[in-house]
């Protein structure tokens, strides 16, 4: 089955989630999520996204992010990449560390912030990290801490979650408090993660209403949690973005096009830009060559790491080198 776009709009509230593969673990100790969490520390402010919710288990996590101007791509590129590298060497194993690609929902932000809120901030207390609200206020891998001022995070928007439970500090804190001590009874909630047509409609209660009010064409999205004009409202919003792609490749752009039109760029023949060495100028016109490959058009990482014989990784540093170098010199892919 072919993947399904992703919808990364700027400003779109995402409820990630990421997990080892085979269900293994990404997190084998403090030391790995400290490692985690200094790239979290460094790549959110860099690329403007606001992170509302968090969570670290020990085979997968969970965020609540919301996207800079670059989308949320840009964001877990980097910091999947840097951190499956990172994890690798430090314990001396090779290949993937995360199960497919993240999983990513888009949220409708006035019905399910603060739901998705608690949701997240109550994942180690259902998978009995810790075994009470008290010991979860003081548990440092989960953005709750930082909600009850028991650690400061600055690259988590405390004030922004706060400011839907009350006006002072105290009085927020004791309501998003009580909030989240409702929510311990919910148990575990599939309608926030679960698939398709029911959680794009908002769960089994919202379809049963539908139903009885004789709603029958309605607009759902598995990639959308949101009432049926919310999933349309980003859908047409996206759809710009998906038409470049096919515009892309009904112009003909593919790897071989991309390709001789990098070569034009930089003066330089095919057979060089393709071929090995680490001359200043090859490099560069391989990044912008990996930038437009893997964003313009779309192409999965892997098939142009297969290219030139490169890693995953070392093709998503060339693709944020050849972004920056793109926007600073004013490169165009189309002619």
């Amino acid at each position: 089955m072919p993947r399904i776009a992703r919808l990364d709009s700027p400003g779109l509230l995402h409820h990630i989630m990421i997990r080892g593969i085979e269900r293994r673990r990404i997190f084998n100790d403090d030391k790995d999520r400290e490692n985690f969490i200094q790239r979290l520390s460094i790549l959110l402010p860099m690329t403007k996204t606001q992170c509302y919710a968090w969570s670290f288990l020990s085979n997968h996590a969970h965020f609540l992010l919301r996207s800079g101007p670059a989308g949320i791509a840009a964001l877990m590129r980097r910091l999947l990449t840097g951190y499956a590298v990172s994890y690798n060497r430090r314990h001396k194993r090779h290949g993937q560390l995360f199960q497919n690609r993240y999983k990513s929902i888009v949220c409708q932000e006035d019905v399910y912030l603060q739901e998705l809120v608690r949701y997240i901030h109550l994942n180690p207390l259902r998978a009995k990290i810790v075994v009470s609200l008290k010991e979860l206020d003081r548990y440092p891998y989960c953005g709750h801490s930082a909600l009850m001022g028991k650690k400061k995070r600055q690259w988590q928007d405390v004030a922004y979650v706060l400011g839907f439970f009350g006006k002072s500090i105290g009085e927020a804190r004791k309501g998003y408090e009580s909030y989240l001590r409702d929510g311990i009874a919910l148990g575990r909630r599939p309608e926030l993660t679960g698939g398709g047509l029911i959680r794009s409609l908002g769960g089994w209660d919202a379809v049963k209403k539908m139903r009885l009010t004789g709603q029958d064409r309605i607009k759902s999205d598995q990639r959308i949690l949101g009432e049926s004009d919310f999933v349309s409202d980003v859908l047409s919003e996206s759809e710009g973005q998906f038409s470049r792609k096919y515009k892309l490749k009904g112009l003909g752009y593919d790897f071989e096009k991309v390709v001789e039109r990098v070569s034009m760029v930089f003066q330089v023949e095919k057979e060089y830009l393709t071929g090995r060495g680490r001359q200043k100028e090859r490099v560069q016109a391989r990044d912008l060559l990996c930038y437009w490959t893997v964003v313009e058009l779309g192409m999965p990482m892997v098939d142009v790491a297969r290219k030139f014989d490169m890693t995953p990784a070392a093709v998503s540093y060339a693709v944020q080198r050849g972004e920056k170098m793109a926007k600073e010199r004013g490169y165009q892919l189309e002619t």
